[in-house]
């Protein structure tokens, strides 16, 4: 797991967990996420849904299960080989990077949830010159819903990091990136040490840039996975849950 591959960091991380990735604690909360999601975004009955970073599928099935039409996309073949293996109707997979999504207006809704895309895209593969690759996902994934769609999202709190920086962390204060040195275990048990980098982020700049994005921000929440209760910002809470609303107007251009 330490010898650098081909293409984005994280698909080695998803390739040796596999199956595995289902049976880390962060995931038992998937039902009360979506429970949270549908009351959160509005979700009228059929709705259409990108989940962004759909890992093996468990927000989109859950989704899906519940009568809404879902699209999920992942940059892992391996976990979206997963989340076909066993999908509800309604559900369906496309192998993909979120930076460069070519969804227009398409969605009703679109989540990003447990750091499926957003936050994930720093790191030793990030491309180089790449200054805001956090940015072009939130972007993309903005443009994916049509005018007044919804969008949320979930992102590690940099207080949070900051207050509970382990001997394993390093944190880049200039970037707001963090690299755990961690241990992975894969279907049979086998451990194979790690390093995975998080971007990390305050409300004040999630929400200047959902603005600069053409989202209008409804709510920032202190969360944790499977507690996507209504509380305002903390120091306590491991995630902050982006809510907002794409404006009828047209996104603001990048420079």
């Amino acid at each position: 797991m330490t010898e650098e591959q081909p293409g984005h960091w994280f698909e080695a991380v998803a390739n040796y967990l596999g199956r595995a990735y289902l049976r880390y604690s962060f995931t038992y909360g998937t039902v009360r996420e979506v429970d949270a999601l549908v009351e959160i975004l509005e979700l009228a009955p059929g709705a259409r849904v990108l989940d962004v970073g759909c890992g093996p599928g468990r927000h989109a099935h859950e989704l899906a299960r519940r009568g809404f039409e879902v699209v999920g996309i992942d940059i892992s073949e391996t976990f979206v080989e997963l989340a076909r293996s066993n999908a509800p109707p309604g559900a369906e997979f496309i192998c993909g990077d979120a930076r460069t999504m070519a969804f227009e207006a398409e969605f009703d809704a679109a989540i990003s949830i447990c750091q499926g895309a957003f936050g994930l895209a720093n790191g030793p593969m990030a491309d180089s010159g790449q200054t805001d690759p956090d940015g072009i996902i939130l972007e993309r994934i903005v443009s994916s819903v049509h005018l007044g769609g919804s969008v949320a999202l979930t992102a590690f709190s940099a207080y949070f990091q900051v207050r509970v920086l382990g001997p394993d962390d390093e944190f880049d204060a200039g970037r707001g990136v963090n690299r755990e040195k961690t241990v992975l275990r894969n279907p049979a048990g086998i451990e194979a040490p790690t390093e995975l980098w998080t971007g990390c982020f305050t409300p004040r700049e999630l929400r200047l840039m959902a603005d600069q994005m053409g989202l209008e921000v409804l709510e920032v929440r202190s969360v944790r996975p499977g507690d996507y209760r209504s509380r305002p910002p903390d120091l306590d809470h491991p995630e902050f849950l982006l809510v907002g609303r794409r404006r009828a107007q047209a996104l603001a251009p990048r420079k």
